[in-house]
């Protein structure tokens, strides 16, 4: 694969823009029928795309990446059949270009309407996940905006492989080949370069850590929209199933630790406490599961004799107040008792980072107060954290979670990935 540094990421951007003004005025049929051609396309390349990916992680495993790094970066049949099956899910959603949310007629009779438009060039920065690299490639078709994708180094060879079909699908369908265009290139010097193309990308969205965001906020003289770190917890109240609860914990924190909707911080009504806290540790701490204990978890769990405890006490420390702000990715799970459910919900608003916040109760009045007062970008009553995904909430794929407050947030879909334009009818008014 190219990796060769001075790519000219400027014509690139410039032939990006170009295609952006007709891609915008695509047929509807015409985009699914590149969707579909993308995810036929990927299937018929699986084997391809795994001997690449398994190059990147070859490369990953040398440089000794983490193991949830590495699962990020990881391809296997399940993940390339579920791009494929993200990019139909696509192609079968309402096209949200030229939709009119809003008409009025104004007393001078001019008629008013807000119609959808596409924002036009989407750069994408993002790191580990090849998957990205076609959830991208679908998103931005189907809404009418070209894409610019840059991955990180250590996905190159997976990405470049994905990108390779999806830019083949687009010429075999009719679409202007620079609809979606990856850099192929990993130096820091065109990462930077990319940054200032503000003449022709209209916004960026990246996607990986905390670092990576940093300096893009820092370094871009183009708007940003940002899906920051998960800090996300799940609150078992006084009034909870805690058989329920068991399930939902388990699943918020084991199921995939690595992704920015995992639970990383559990908090338990004291009235709750007793019963519910030996339970789960044992459950947690056999997966293998570190559990950073506030003084009154701890108390708890030190009055009880379990097999498990007893055998886990390695994984059992106190938690500090840094532990609470945290966003672990890892089998790491903070742990509070609170004493009501005021004292969650300020909790979570100190110290949660807007993504993904559940209560388990079975009082509705509580249920509310929390999905109401929280302040993140999902909240739940008596689900997983692990729903907030633009494929779990029906939207075919995502490009990423805002925790922001403009324009978009939540899971970043079709609709959030267009904007809105007046289109004005008059019979020759003028004003006064």
């Amino acid at each position: 694969m190219d990796k060769t540094v001075g790519f000219d990421v400027e014509n690139m951007c410039k032939r990006a823009k170009a295609a952006s003004f007709e891609l915008a005025c695509e047929s509807t049929a015409k985009k699914n029928a590149a969707l579909i051609r993308m995810a036929v396309n990927i299937e018929n390349a699986k084997d391809f795309i795994l001997a690449q990916n398994g190059i990147d992680i070859e490369n990953a495993v040398a440089a000794g990446i983490s193991g949830a790094f590495l699962d990020r970066l990881t391809l296997n049949d399940k993940r390339i059949g579920d791009m494929a099956e993200g990019l139909r899910q696509i192609a079968l959603l309402p096209d949200p270009v030229g939709e009119i949310t809003r008409e009025w007629t104004r007393p001078n009779g001019l008629l008013i309407k807000k119609k959808r438009a596409p924002i036009g060039v989407v750069c994408v920065i993002y790191e580990s996940r090849p998957n990205v690299t076609a959830d991208v490639a679908g998103l931005t078709l189907k809404s009418g905006n070209c894409a610019v994708l840059k991955g990180g180094k250590e996905a190159f060879n997976s990405n470049v492989a994905i990108a390779d079909q999806i830019v083949k699908a687009l010429k075999e369908t009719g679409i202007s080949e620079d609809a979606v265009q990856i850099v192929r290139d990993t130096s820091r010097e065109t990462s930077a370069k990319l940054l200032k193309m503000n003449k022709y990308i209209d916004v960026i969205i990246p996607r990986g850590g905390e670092s990576l965001k940093k300096i893009i906020l820092e370094q871009s003289s183009i708007p940003v929209i940002l899906a920051t770190a998960g800090n996300c917890h799940v609150y078992v109240d006084k009034a909870a199933n805690l058989g329920m609860a068991e399930v939902i914990v388990d699943n918020s924190k084991t199921q995939r630790p690595g992704v920015c909707n995992a639970m990383e911080s559990l908090l338990v009504h004291v009235d709750a406490a007793d019963k519910f806290l030996p339970a789960i540790a044992e459950l947690l701490l056999n997966k293998g599961v570190e559990l950073r204990l506030c003084e009154r978890s701890r108390l708890i769990l030190e009055s009880v004799d379990t097999a498990a405890i007893a055998a886990h006490k390695n994984l059992i420390i106190d938690a500090t107040e840094e532990d609470w702000g945290t966003e672990y990715e890892d089998m790491i799970l903070a742990v509070k008792v609170v004493d009501s459910l005021a004292d969650a919900i300020a909790h979570i608003n100190k110290y949660g980072s807007c993504h993904s916040d559940a209560i388990v109760t079975d009082d509705s009045e509580a249920c509310e107060e929390f999905l109401n007062k929280v302040d993140a970008a999902a909240v739940y009553c008596n689900a997983s954290t692990r729903f907030t995904d633009g494929f779990e909430f029906g939207f075919g794929a995502e490009i990423g979670n805002s925790n922001q407050k403009l324009h978009a947030r939540g899971p970043i879909g079709l609709e959030q990935l267009t904007s809105e334009k007046y289109i004005v009818y008059g019979s020759g008014q003028i004003r006064g």
